[in-house]
């Protein structure tokens, strides 16, 4: 995996726009490393995703991330920092960044009277359940898609058999193998002390920036191509350094 390039960025946000989150995800992850075979990053589990994610964001605009939040209890506004290698940290199981090989993820556990075994979730899976509006039919296709064992006093039993409660602490139990599935962060309030849970998504996090970023490189290139004459790849193959330089010659 390598930093994102000026001409990178451009062309994932050109190629990305209007399509979902999940292909936007993916297409980053692309751009970065395209020795990597698509099957195999769309079998990734959403942890090792987005934990690639965070280490391309790291190489490609540094490890600090910061934001904007209001606390719920007195309404102050204020700014959270925190750290992509430490998010990272919380990956499990860790992965390669340089091949990117989806990791074989199957976990076991019991309740009450159920056996039950799974892996983890993909893309692939959630692009499966993409279209479907209802929140309880897209938990359930998912739970099918994922669970490799389901047993009652040790006879298999089929999915939609399970009650309402074993379902959710299958889910609950994935969040916990996958913790990067689903990350929240702690966030105190300075003004009233009071602490709450902010869910950080590193996909949309992520492309605001790249977005963000084209916006900006497209008037640099218009600004310099106007005033020197220059291509947009010869433009977009100087350093950040060198385009403010020239920008600030001709007086933006």
């Amino acid at each position: 995996m390598r930093a994102l390039s000026a001409s990178d960025l451009l062309q994932i946000w050109e190629h990305g726009r209007g399509k979902t989150p999940i292909e936007q995800a993916l297409a980053i992850l692309g751009f970065a490393s395209p020795h990597v075979p698509a099957a195999d990053l769309w079998q990734l589990t959403i942890g090792q995703r987005d934990a690639c994610l965070l280490y391309l964001r790291e190489l490609t605009f540094g490890a600090q991330l910061k934001g904007l939040a209001n606390c719920p209890a007195c309404g102050d506004r204020l700014e959270l920092a925190f750290d992509a290698h430490d998010l990272r940290g919380q990956a499990a199981p860790s992965l390669d960044f340089e091949t990117m090989k989806p990791i074989p993820t199957e976990s076991s556990f019991k309740l009450d009277d159920y056996e039950l075994s799974f892996r983890l979730p993909t893309s692939a899976d959630l692009r499966a359940l993409i279209m479907q509006t209802d929140m309880s039919q897209a938990q359930r296709g998912l739970l099918e898609a994922c669970l490799t064992s389901v047993k009652k006093d040790r006879e298999t039993i089929p999915v939609n058999s399970l009650p309402a409660e074993v379902a959710n602490a299958i889910v609950e139990k994935m969040g916990q193998v996958d913790p990067l599935a689903d990350l929240t962060l702690l966030a105190i309030c300075p003004a009233c002390g009071h602490t709450w849970r902010i869910v950080f998504d590193i996909v949309s996090y992520f492309w605001d920036e790249i977005q963000a970023w084209a916006g900006r490189l497209m008037r640099e290139v218009h600004v310099l191509a106007s005033a020197y004459g220059w291509r947009e790849a010869d433009i977009l193959a100087m350093s950040a350094w060198r385009r403010q330089r020239y920008l600030e010659m001709v007086g933006t």
